[in-house]
């Protein structure tokens, strides 16, 4: 999704980019792309330093974060004591997100009231298409206020409201065509600093077995996002450095293939 800098569109246009340019295609959304208007005949074009990149989906029908990285699983549990459960093998367990607070690239990410450890996680998001599968692939950093999600995960649910202040996507999708998901370098920056570094090939369950337990009992709807969890060492929680978020920083997160995504955090409520 993007709009003309010259013209600024909440809802914005579906829009095909092809080198240093934006085609601006007759799609209502990106699901209605997936589902139909695939062959949608092309209208301007914009060169790409002439346009705002937007969120790929405002409004995704639900947002299910997966946990498949082993790595991050056993390094996140060996923080508070605990061994990586033997059904943590058996099948890809998630939980749900807030498909209300999603950004886009370079949007500012609001810094969460009452919390003090604010972190960034890297990931990949599966989005799915027509008729419940997945169609194509972008980046999402699933924003995590630690000491918020330490209180509630004590009680046995969650993560809650140590997650649902903001999901950021993009900056774009990659159909399964030019992305299959099987492998990428993965790497996240903090003002610059190279933070993180893993590559999505260790990810324990295929994609289509994630989205098989996603579907479920269930049915899943175009625009729905499938998050692959934390890559291994992909969080400031997994290196233990205490050297958490603070108002003003720029993450970005590069996954090979699918570009950066870049956020800033906005300064502390008042």
């Amino acid at each position: 999704m993007f709009h003309p800098l010259d013209h600024p569109l909440e809802r914005g246009w579906v829009g095909r980019i092809d080198g240093d340019r934006v085609l601006h295609l007759a799609a209502q959304t990106l699901q209605s792309f997936f589902t139909g208007g695939s062959a949608a005949r092309e209208h301007a074009e914009y060169r790409l330093d002439e346009v705002k990149l937007l969120a790929p989906i405002l409004h995704p029908p639900a947002v299910r974060d997966f946990y498949a990285f082993e790595q991050h699983v056993a390094t996140a549990r060996a923080s508070r004591g605990l061994e990586v459960p033997p059904e943590w093998y058996e099948q890809p367990v998630f939980y749900f997100s807030n498909p209300a607070a999603i950004f886009g690239p370079d949007d500012e990410i609001p810094y969460p009231a009452g919390a003090e450890e604010l972190d960034y996680e890297l990931e990949v998001a599966a989005v799915i298409g027509a008729e419940g599968a997945i169609a194509g692939f972008t980046v999402l950093n699933d924003w995590s206020a630690r000491d918020l999600q330490r209180v509630e995960m004590r009680v046995g649910l969650g993560p809650a409201k140590g997650k649902d202040f903001a999901t950021s996507i993009g900056p774009v999708v990659v159909t399964v065509d030019d992305f299959p998901g099987d492998e990428a370098e993965m790497i996240a920056r903090v003002n610059g600093e190279e933070r993180s570094r893993g590559n999505l090939r260790d990810l324990h369950f295929s994609w289509e077995r994630i989205r098989e337990q996603a579907a479920r009992n269930t049915v899943l709807r175009p625009g729905d996002l499938l998050g692959s969890g934390t890559v291994g060492t992909g969080c400031i929680l997994e290196l233990g450095d205490g050297r958490w978020l603070q108002p003003g920083d720029v993450v970005e997160l590069e996954i090979a293939g699918l570009g950066v995504l870049r956020n800033t955090v906005r300064p502390r409520p008042s």
